[in-house]
């Protein structure tokens, strides 16, 4: 059978100390990982064959990173605090595959939106940019 079920899938933020420790985020309901693309260099000129265009690769974009969670201050409100910092944080998604495939990078949190409606539970919108070349390493 083809796929992957995507529940189990972590989020994980670093702590920033040498060796870096990660604890996963919790309640998190949906997950977007790096949603990385890459810029193409128009190169088409009067001797391109038969009047084709020809592109070559340029710069990537590692993307953003998007998350839904289930709000809790006493559990989230650290996330707001990597909001006031300038310097990218490392963070990693770990996928419940078998070989535990895990996207590590280094990102800035731009975006935290909560949202408490009288009828439901509370939520939040969370947003990275990610800074740089994600790794991606498979193996438990």
């Amino acid at each position: 059978m083809a796929g992957m079920d995507g529940f189990g899938v972590q989020l994980m933020r670093g702590d920033g100390a040498e060796p870096e420790v990660f604890t996963k985020i919790a309640d998190v309901t949906s997950l977007n990982p790096p949603n990385i693309s890459r810029e193409t260099l128009d190169v088409t000129s009067h001797d391109s064959l038969g009047g084709w265009m020809e592109f070559l690769g340029g710069l990537k974009d590692p993307g953003e990173v998007s998350a839904d969670i289930n709000y809790q201050p006493d559990k989230h409100d650290l996330l707001v605090a990597d909001f006031e910092d300038s310097d990218p944080r490392n963070y990693k998604v770990v996928f419940p595959d078998a070989d535990s495939t895990t996207w590590a990078f280094p990102a800035i949190l731009t975006g935290f939106e909560p949202e408490t409606p009288y009828d439901d539970k509370a939520t939040a919108s969370l947003t990275w940019k990610v800074s740089g070349k994600p790794t991606i390493t498979t193996g438990a």
